[in-house]
């Protein structure tokens, strides 16, 4: 155990604690414990594993944003018009869609899904351009070297990917490669130089 967080609320305890397995690895086990009317407690648990961390926090981060922006703008899901959209990016408050954080927080403040994202363009309608930059992430896992490596055929095999989503990615992690290339054979000419 390396860390363990607690609350009760009308008979049920909610426990969260940050664990470390034999393997090395971390993991979160969430646990609620229900007491029943025999004084007995009944005890439901859900573990989430450190590769997922980066997935959950995405995850969590896009339910509450989206929650928020529809509860700050009064919006109830039950009685929302059809056409009224309250899912997905354009669902969230503006300041939170990937390509309105770039511009009032600069590029610092993106994460790689957000930046990725907005190489995709749109999502579908059960999944937004973030969630499946997230989901791409995850196959590789979130290393952008392994990403850059991935050919037109693999990112195309992902459910929202086509050949024009595909070759927005290659290209950026291509310019990518390019410009560390240019950096590292500037440094090399700069120490030889001295």
């Amino acid at each position: 155990m390396i860390a363990t967080e607690s609350f009760t609320h009308y008979g049920k305890t909610y426990f969260f604690d940050y664990l470390r397995a034999a393997n090395g690895t971390d993991y979160i086990r969430i646990t609620r414990s229900d007491r029943q009317p025999d004084d007995q407690f009944e005890k439901q648990c859900v573990v989430i594993f450190e590769e997922n961390f980066p997935l959950l926090l995405e995850a969590m981060s896009s339910l509450f944003r989206t929650a928020g922006y529809q509860k700050a703008a009064g919006i109830e899901t039950q009685r929302a018009a059809v056409h009224e959209r309250t899912t997905g990016i354009k669902s969230w408050d503006p300041e939170c869609r990937p390509r309105e954080k770039l511009l009032l927080q600069g590029r610092d403040a993106m994460a790689d899904a957000e930046l990725i994202a907005m190489l995709i363009g749109g999502g579908s309608p059960k999944q937004t351009a973030v969630d499946l930059a997230a989901h791409i992430l995850r196959s590789v896992e979130f290393s952008l070297a392994r990403l850059s490596k991935l050919t037109i055929e693999e990112l195309c095999r992902f459910k929202g990917m086509g050949h024009a989503k595909s070759s927005a990615i290659i290209s950026a992690m291509e310019l990518a490669i390019r410009l560390a290339e240019s950096e590292r054979s500037r440094f090399y000419l700069k120490a030889v130089s001295h």
